[in-house]
């Protein structure tokens, strides 16, 4: 765990969304992006956030962990709540700077887009969190099955998202390295003109390409090493079975998605 960003780590665990069928979390992750947009008072922001609580205590994992893991976004979601409070110009105006008038509607609006961010990126990243690449190798692949019969490559296509998700924080950690023996070698990427900082970056860039390529070209070759011919042949250390918890799953996301529309439509 001592790595600070959390996309694409495994946590090793047991609690109950360890236990889940991978293909049962990404469907509950992906009707959750879906639902999110849907709120649209207090009370709809508020089941979906509590949603999103208890997924996270539930997967036993510091919470301390999770929220330095996200501090990337942190900027992203800052600057879309700022910016939406100087262009949207709805309601009673709250503040006058020199002119750029804040209006309550700026506000409302502005916390309402940084919270459905931040729920996205906090479920999303529990999916990683709690469930190996091969399981969303596999759970992809068998959600895609039917594309199969139209000679779409699911397996290759599950694979290259697997190995992305798997060497993101790689490629992080191998930009921190570089960075700071650039760093060490007088580089300065925080200070001076805009123009020096992006020349600044080069030398960050081209060691960081060859990085990957090199990684790359060591992945292709231990695969080939291995025999590896895609799908053809191949047989499941693991089958995925959908359990008595999984369908318990489904049951309290559908409760908390009819709570969400009642709340939507009566709230």
């Amino acid at each position: 765990m001592g790595n600070g960003l959390i996309i694409g780590q495994y946590v090793p665990g047991n609690s109950i969304p360890h236990q889940l069928d991978p293909r049962t979390k990404i469907t509950i992750i992906f009707i959750f992006v879906v639902t999110v947009f849907f709120a649209n008072n207090v009370w709809s922001y508020g089941i979906l956030a509590l949603f999103a609580i208890v997924s996270m205590l539930l997967t036993r994992i510091r919470i301390g962990y999770i929220m330095k893991g996200l501090l990337p976004i942190w900027f992203l979601i800052a600057f879309t709540f700022i910016l939406h409070l100087f262009i949207t110009k709805e309601g009673a105006v709250l503040v006058d700077i020199l002119g750029l008038k804040i209006h309550v509607g700026g506000v409302i609006q502005g916390f309402a887009i940084s919270l459905r961010f931040f729920l996205l990126i906090l479920v999303t990243s529990l999916l990683t969190l709690t469930t190996t690449p091969i399981e969303i190798t596999d759970a992809i692949e068998y959600m895609f099955h039917p594309l199969k019969k139209i000679k779409f490559p699911v397996h290759e296509l599950a694979l290259m998202m697997s190995i992305s998700l798997r060497f993101i924080p790689t490629l992080m950690q191998e930009t921190d390295k570089i960075s700071k023996a650039q760093a060490s070698r007088g580089v300065d990427f925080r200070t001076g003109p805009i123009k020096e900082r992006v020349k600044a970056v080069v030398p960050l860039l081209i060691p960081l390409f060859v990085s990957a390529f090199k990684r790359a070209e060591e992945l292709a070759m231990a695969m080939e090493a291995r025999g590896y011919n895609g799908d053809i042949g191949r047989t499941k250390l693991r089958e995925l079975k959908i359990t008595s918890l999984d369908v318990i799953a489904y049951i309290l996301l559908a409760i908390a998605i009819a709570g969400l529309f009642v709340t939507r439509t009566y709230g």
